[in-house]
């Protein structure tokens, strides 16, 4: 759910005025994006070819909003937001029309305590005693029951991508967004993975045990000690650690502990004509990523960007800065900000508009999902190797 910007927040010495955001987006009818550009109907058969060939796997995504279901203790805004509903096997299908073959279904760990104000969502309140980890419970729970009912196929091991392909299912890889549920505790990293969890993005809008967000003043001044001993144990079972929504200073401890590379999993590179949005990170951060072998996820949030054909721009702007082999895919889906892919389906004219544009096939392919199996078999290797 990183799809909102937060409150006013201080980046690169001005001060990002995020009113203009609203909250009012996230109660209106989904509209169709425009795409920007035009593909042949033999330059789309191509794409939906590639696709068959070449797994698309989205690293960062909350399919039919899962994470909503049965959610209490919410403010006012978002007991609206809730009241929306989740619509999975909508989004499966879409999964399915667009060609795709698996993508991460996350919770989100602070939903409960977030409130909706002009300038986006921040924490509202603490959580009661034993109400973070009761949340994630019921919404790993939830996500299970999407397996169970055969919406979709749990990704454990790598394998079962393939697996999952052959049998027809969209692959499912359950992540967690925050590490709140987490509460400092490496036990609790033990548990998650016992449930099938393969990645936590540490952070969300929360400031929690295990350091500061991206946006908000901040109160460990970077990763603390409890947070080291989640990337620890993490690492040593083989999770894919997530550095999305976490302050720079918080991530540039993250590489300095992890012994994997790590994933920033939806975001963009600050710099001349990109919006001063709190959500996206420096070059030089991105560039210390991809140097210890991590990867940059493509975000199609609409700041600076109002059609598909934007997201193009910035994978070639990501690909450029970083190389083929540190970018990948996070939509954010159906909790993006005015997204300019808004549908799985519209995954065959992403991949036609790279082609279109100049990007190799083998480079295609990598960002579109080789480079994120890479990321998460690298990751279950550093843990066989502790």
């Amino acid at each position: 759910m990183a799809i909102f910007s937060r409150r006013n927040v201080l980046v690169g010495g001005g001060v990002l005025a995020a009113g203009a955001l609203g909250g009012g987006y996230y109660f209106r009818a989904r509209k169709d994006v425009p795409i920007g550009f035009d593909l042949s109907d033999s330059e789309l058969a191509a794409a939906r070819a590639f696709l068959a060939a070449n797994p698309a796997f989205d690293s960062h995504a909350h399919p039919g909003r899962t994470f909503v279901r049965g959610a209490t203790g919410l403010a006012p805004k978002l007991k609206l937001y809730k009241a929306l509903g989740s619509f999975e096997k909508k989004t499966v299908a879409d999964m399915h029309a667009g060609g795709m073959a698996a993508s991460s279904f996350a919770t989100v760990s602070d939903f409960q305590v977030l409130n909706l104000g002009d300038h986006g969502l921040s924490a509202q309140r603490d959580f009661a005693p034993g109400e973070s980890y009761a949340s994630y419970q019921r919404q790993i729970a939830n996500l299970k029951a999407l397996a169970s009912n055969g919406l979709v196929q749990p990704l454990y091991v790598p394998g079962d991508l393939q697996a999952a392909r052959k049998a027809g299912a969209i692959g499912a890889w359950f992540t967690a967004e925050g590490g709140d549920f987490l509460e400092g505790k490496p036990s609790r990293v033990h548990s998650a993975y016992s449930d099938g969890l393969r990645a936590i993005t540490l952070m969300h809008y929360r400031t929690n045990e295990l350091g500061d967000i991206m946006t908000a003043p901040p109160v460990h001044n970077g990763l603390t000690g409890a947070g080291k001993a989640i990337i620890k144990t993490m690492n040593d079972i083989g999770m894919v650690v997530d550095t999305a929504h976490a302050s720079e200073e918080m991530v540039r401890g993250i590489l300095k502990v992890s012994r994997a590379p790590v994933l920033c999993s939806h975001t963009h590179i600050l710099g001349k004509g990109v919006p001063a949005i709190a959500r996206f990170i420096s070059a030089d951060l991105a560039r210390e990523i991809a140097a210890e072998g991590g990867m940059v996820g493509l975000w199609p949030a609409g700041f600076g960007i109002a059609t598909l054909s934007g997201m193009v721009d910035r994978a070639f702007a990501l690909v450029d800065l970083l190389g083929a082999d540190h970018v990948c895919l996070g939509t954010d889906m159906d909790a993006n900000y005015k997204p300019v892919m808004e549908t799985y389906r519209k995954t065959p004219w992403l991949v036609g508009g790279l082609l279109k544009r100049g990007m190799s096939q083998e480079d295609t392919a990598k960002l579109m999902g080789g480079n994120i199996m890479r990321l998460w078999k690298g990751a279950i290797a550093q843990g066989q190797n502790a």
